[in-house]
């Protein structure tokens, strides 16, 4: 059973978001990653995006299947045995609180580094069956889906025609990495006549841009996920289980100095089924620092950024609200003139 109980429902609900419109009908991109033209294919939907599909990938299903199912059993334990791994901060088990800064979501969640050293080993012993056996496959998925975005991101630095194939996906590869992985739960939310008269919607995850180089995401065959297009109106994305949805993160849009757009997108409760996602958010090491990358600066282009570290954006990210810009505080002044 999942407790929910307080805040109360309505603080939950959409109020100053523009709302989905059904009439706005997009073809969300697709990436075949076996076809030799997904580099320019890649490129063009980081720039009309900052989104798309992948399909072709190489992660086995029996992979993904066996961690969702070993996901799902964590989150429909009691509440006490959940609770053992958090609250999150920012690792472990979180639960309606979305970070330090008031925001709230109908949502479970764990949070987890990636790095090897990392706690979150010790995090999974919660699992009073076989702890070994998620930690397993957690394991295995984070190893491939960490492969598999290094390849995209070379897609793009190919299709940008950098001279290094590596220039982003070294920072993935790298050591010290600053990569997180996130299981998020939404259970079905109650029906709500009122709002639903009203038109509301009752947000799982409120609206954001990712912070880091990349994210991968994978869900089950529940909607929920909607991004926003450049006219400020949210279209929902149809759900592909056997697929990836690739997100632009901020500081990918930094080092290729706004060419790539960080796209905005929330995720909205079901009333009907539970959604489960598991999402794998590429960061560069904390010392590393984003800038635009000087190849990718045209004859006489300005960098429409300042240099800053991962450490330095991380903390400012994560200490605002989710829907704050937060690449604003890093704008070179005459670049919003």
């Amino acid at each position: 059973m999942v407790a929910l109980s307080t805040p109360t429902v309505e603080q939950f609900f959409v109020k100053t978001c523009k709302p989905v419109n059904p009439l706005t009908c997009i073809d969300i991109p697709l990436i075949d990653l076996s076809k030799p033209d997904s580099k320019h294919l890649a490129v063009k939907a980081c720039q009309d995006f900052g989104f798309f599909k992948v399909v072709n990938h190489g992660v086995p299903m029996t992979l993904i299947n066996e961690l969702e199912s070993e996901a799902i059993k964590f989150f429909n334990s009691p509440q006490p045995v959940k609770e053992k791994a958090g609250p999150a901060d920012p690792f472990g088990y979180g639960n309606k609180n979305i970070g330090r800064n008031g925001d709230i979501g109908w949502v479970e969640y764990l949070l987890l580094n990636t790095k090897p050293e990392s706690h979150y080993h010790k995090l999974l012993s919660i699992f009073e069956e076989h702890p070994e056996k998620f930690q397993s496959h957690v394991d295995e998925y984070v190893t491939a889906v960490k492969n598999m975005a290094c390849d995209i991101l070379e897609l793009m630095a190919d299709g940008l025609k950098l001279e290094s194939k590596n220039a982003f996906s070294k920072l993935l590869m790298d050591e010290q990495s600053d990569s997180v992985f996130r299981l998020n739960y939404y259970p079905p939310c109650p029906k709500h006549q009122e709002h639903e008269i009203n038109g509301g919607n009752l947000i799982g995850f409120g609206e954001h841009t990712d912070p880091q180089i990349i994210s991968v995401l994978r869900s089950n065959n529940t909607s929920g996920l909607e991004i926003c297009l450049k006219d400020g109106s949210w279209v929902s994305v149809p759900p592909d289980s056997e697929s990836f949805f690739i997100n632009v993160g901020d500081s990918l849009q930094v080092m290729t100095n706004g060419k790539f757009k960080s796209i905005k997108h929330r995720v909205v409760a079901n009333s009907e089924k539970s959604r489960m996602s598991m999402i794998y958010f590429g960061g560069p090491p904390l010392n590393e620092k984003i800038a635009p990358l000087a190849s990718l600066l045209e004859r006489e282009e300005d960098s429409l950024y300042n240099e800053f570290t991962w450490f330095e954006y991380k903390n400012s990210a994560f200490n605002t609200a989710l829907s704050h810009n937060r690449l604003g505080l890093f704008e070179k002044i005459s670049s919003k003139i």
